[in-house]
């Protein structure tokens, strides 16, 4: 018999010693695992650049700060003919707004009259972008993608941003086969929102013109002073 617990305590000792390595595996994993979490946490608690802003007057200026003043001049003039509101940065199509701007809202609101009656539009922002094209454009433009591990990018729908991602838009000549500040510098205003008509179609060329699209040269005149006094 004391040959047995002899064996017994033996055994013991040896199981003791083999389970070290998987305790310190376990422990190692926790601690992964706890770290990956404070980071996710951290990530999503950061606090957002830019709250929204309500505008009290009309033509109201953009968040973005800085760039050329023609095409700064043409984004307010495109939001005056697509979302002329005091909060044009969480309005969607139909009037209605959204308080969570840290993504694009991605709601689709059905279309009551025009040719596209009875579909529905994802629209939204000061620049009444739907969601495939927001995402398309924030993918080549966005100036602060945020993603974390396997995680798909997370493009920011805040008011900045959407500024920065339009400008950086209107500025790339590839986009638009043409030099769109090199049109605006020469005064063909006509020829630049005809160009932009079929992505933003209430510019006077397209399907939806409204009661704003022919007083849209009149406005780009009145922004563009302004930008241009800001600029000295």
């Amino acid at each position: 018999m004391a040959g047995a617990r002899k064996a017994d305590k033996s055994k013991s000792k040896s199981a003791k010693k083999g389970s070290l390595p998987f305790q310190e595996f376990l422990e190692m994993v926790i601690g992964v695992l706890s770290l990956s979490l404070l980071l996710i946490l951290l990530h999503y608690q950061e606090p957002r650049s830019q709250s929204e802003p309500v505008f009290r007057a009309s033509l109201p200026p953009l968040v973005m700060q800085g760039g050329d003043p023609y095409i700064r001049a043409l984004m307010r003039t495109i939001s005056e003919s697509e979302a002329n509101d005091s909060r044009p940065y969480s309005i969607l199509y139909g009037g209605a707004h959204v308080s969570d701007l840290s993504r694009h809202p991605e709601r689709c609101v059905t279309i009551l009259r025009g040719p596209n009656f009875g579909n529905c539009s994802t629209a939204a922002g000061r620049y009444q972008m739907i969601n495939t094209t927001w995402y398309k454009m924030a993918q080549r433009y966005h100036p602060r993608p945020a993603q974390f591990l396997w995680q798909q990018p997370h493009y920011s729908f805040e008011p900045v941003f959407q500024d920065r991602v339009v400008y950086a838009w209107l500025s790339d000549p590839r986009a638009w086969n043409a030099d769109i500040s090199g049109m605006l510098r020469q005064g063909q205003i006509d020829g630049v929102l005809r160009k932009l008509s079929s992505t933003w179609t209430s510019l006077g060329y397209g399907i939806e013109t409204n009661s704003m699209s022919r007083h849209l040269p009149a406005i780009y005149q009145k922004a563009l002073e302004q930008e241009l006094r800001q600029a000295r």
